[in-house]
């Protein structure tokens, strides 16, 4: 039994908006009052902090990598979690001991139960991201990080993170996503992105599509007199080759050797003595645009740091379900598990993966797809056509909302042969076996929640 059980089904009793999105739900006074109460553990420890639509999970992986590679106990705070909670608060080396969660869960429950409901800013009820926000924390605290590393949960200005002064700010790619709650255009949302930006702060931006929103984080940082570096224009990848394509075909050459794959890529900034040049256990070009964006980071803000260190630093950085690719083994095809849930992800993700395998060898390609009710599943069944040879549609567990005719419709309009299997366990393994079948590949994409489904599966006696 997960030792950290009883504290979560604590946790559960409270708002979770990943699992229940609201409106009006977000405060910053709440956060502020409860770090108060519990003696300001956001500035126990220095960090570095992550905004962003895209690509923030794997900066903030990468940012604690190359401080962990330089020889500093690093914290890291990503969401969300694929099977643990501890995934969401940990280190790159692992998770901490035992007696450190526990001691931060009980320090966190008895500080909440000495709050009458009255005394809390606005009468408010607290949220489960608070909650679990404040326990990462003293997570920290009670680990004696040397440094921490914070990926933002949803927009930036009222997100429960936000109350840290971070030695460096990162904001990744902006997009237009969760529109109902950040605002219905680009510069909506990169406006709340910009609300982590703190003055004197240091500012690494990833690059971007629209200038609007370059302007956006250019006015933010001057009002804030933050020195802004956009990442694209301080720092170039000038080299990006994939290591061992399966243009051949033979996936099954990758047989329980994950590491076999890799992206190469160089990267040159004035801020370095010498060019960059590392192996990606994170594939796709965008993860080379995040690796810019993480080593730039921490060349701002500690730049003591050596070359060297953040080579092995980025060489090391890994996320689960972040393209996780899995061997074939045990009568199972070789995998993929990306949680890609957006339109642009879900194209970054067939671009990458088409990279790898190459144009031929797409057609071999099976699909297990699942979405929650919210995504623009019409857009993102379109960038199917023509990449994959099957696809297999089921439920992202039961956990979120999903609307299964919508989602076959969706994909039954873009003319896809595909499949709808209401139960996700049945449908990974008809996905599965189709794969194994035809000496294929199979993508499983759409939703993290999938993915924590199909990590539950594979540890199954069945998997």
């Amino acid at each position: 039994m997960d030792s950290l059980r009883p504290f979560e089904d604590w946790l559960d009793s409270y708002l979770n908006f990943e699992k229940l999105p609201q409106k009006n739900i977000f405060w910053l006074d709440t956060m502020e009052f409860l770090c108060k109460k519990l003696g300001n553990p956001q500035d126990a420890v220095p960090c570095f902090h992550v905004a962003g639509s895209k690509g923030k999970g794997s900066i903030s992986c990468m940012i604690a990598s190359i401080l962990t590679q330089a020889g500093y106990k690093t914290g890291l705070y990503t969401s969300p979690h694929i099977q643990t909670l501890k995934e969401r608060i940990s280190s790159p080396k692992g998770f901490f001991s035992d007696e450190v969660y526990l001691s931060s869960a009980e320090e966190l429950k008895a500080c909440v139960s000495s709050i009458p409901a009255s005394q809390l800013p606005g009468g408010r009820p607290l949220t489960w991201f608070e909650l679990v926000t404040l326990f990462g924390m003293l997570c920290f605290k009670n680990a004696r990080v040397d440094y921490s590393v914070y990926e933002v949960g949803l927009g930036g200005r009222l997100d429960a993170t936000n109350v840290v002064r971070p030695l460096c700010s990162c904001i990744g790619p902006i997009e237009l996503e969760h529109t109902e709650y950040l605002g219905d255009t680009l510069e909506k949302i990169a406006a709340e992105k910009a609300g982590i930006i703190k003055s004197g702060v240091p500012l690494v931006v990833s690059a971007q599509k629209s200038s609007k929103v370059r302007k956006v984080f250019k006015k933010k940082a001057k009002e804030a007199g933050s020195r802004i570096i956009f990442a694209d224009k301080c720092s170039k990848v000038c080299k990006l080759v994939y290591k061992n394509k399966l243009t051949n075909g033979s996936f099954a050459s990758v047989e329980g050797d994950e590491r076999s794959l890799g992206m190469e890529i160089t990267i040159k900034s004035p801020l370095f003595s010498r060019p960059l040049r590392t192996t990606l256990r994170m594939l796709g070009k965008v993860q080379a645009q995040n690796a810019c964006v993480a080593a730039l980071a921490v060349k701002t803000a500690l730049p003591q740091v050596d070359e060297e260190t953040i080579e092995k630093g980025l060489s090391e950085a890994f996320l689960p379900a972040r393209f996780e690719i899995l061997g074939k083994k045990d009568g199972l095809p070789l995998m993929i598990l990306d949680g890609a849930h957006t339109v642009n992800s879900v194209g970054y993700t067939l671009k990458t993966l088409q990279s790898l395998v190459g144009i031929g060898n797409m057609k071999r390609v099976h699909v297990l797809y699942a979405s929650a009710a919210d995504k623009d599943v019409e857009s993102i069944a379109r960038l199917f056509k023509g990449r994959c040879r099957r696809l297999t549609l089921t439920r992202p567990g039961l956990v979120k909302q999903c609307d299964l005719p919508r989602l076959n419709a969706a994909f039954q309009s873009a003319g896809l042969s595909s499949c709808l299997v209401e139960d996700t366990e049945e449908a990974f393994f008809k996905a599965s076996q189709c794969a194994l079948d035809e000496g294929g590949l199979l993508l499983v994409t759409g939703s993290f929640y999938l993915v924590a489904e199909v990590k539950k599966i594979l540890q199954s006696p069945r998997g």
